[in-house]
């Protein structure tokens, strides 16, 4: 197994960084091969720039600005988000990830005289995490339609194997949690990831 996991919190104490942690422990025990991606620690820069934006389909020379990190996609087979979700979506520094990464002949192929619409480039991805904290309830984060969620775990998931196995926790109310509720939300991240990495991806999707 090798795992890219891309994590997302500016706060090098955060509760998010614990969430990572159990990731990552979980990954070893596995025996997978990991690489992390700290975005903020690396100081990632999330705005796709005018020349980016010019040579997007410029293959393969539109990966040049982010060669390590498409190099990263390319390697891995499991990939892993962690995150807090802000304004019911992404973090801006993660959303920047995902616009200049997932790039034509990275992430997927753009339509040509054959094919119509996009095509899948992640093919090669047969696990997707995603694991977050909200400050809303449940209940109002999937009434305004769980944006950042929907985001990795239908918008990517589409780009990756067809039977990809991929697993979502949420500790929701984090404005109000207690150490009792941070506790049960990392043993429900451990629980995701045992059935992430537990077997040969069918297509299941674990969700605690």
């Amino acid at each position: 197994m090798r795992a890219l996991v891309i994590y997302c919190h500016p706060d090098p104490a955060s509760f998010t960084a614990a969430v990572r942690d159990v990731v990552l422990e979980h990954l070893r025990a596995a025996g997978a091969e990991i690489r992390l991606r700290d975005l903020y620690a690396e100081g990632f820069q999330p705005c796709l720039t005018q020349s980016e934006w010019q040579g997007y389909l410029d293959t393969p020379a539109n990966r040049a600005p982010v060669d390590t990190a498409a190099t990263d996609i390319e390697w891995c087979d499991t990939l892993i988000f962690v995150y807090p979700t802000w304004w019911y979506g992404l973090p801006a520094m993660l959303k920047g990830w995902l616009d200049r990464v997932l790039l034509p002949d990275v992430a997927f192929l753009m339509p040509d005289g054959v094919n119509k619409t996009i095509r899948p480039g992640l093919t090669h991805i047969t696990r997707l995490g995603a694991f977050t904290t909200c400050g809303a309830s449940r209940w109002l984060t999937f009434f305004v339609g769980a944006p950042g969620k929907r985001t990795l775990l239908r918008g990517v998931r589409l780009l990756c194997a067809r039977r990809a196995r991929t697993a979502y926790a949420a500790h929701y109310l984090m404005d109000s949690s207690t150490p009792a509720s941070r506790a049960a939300h990392l043993t429900r991240v451990g629980r995701a990831m045992a059935g992430l990495i537990g077997a040969e991806p069918q297509g299941q999707q674990v969700q605690v």
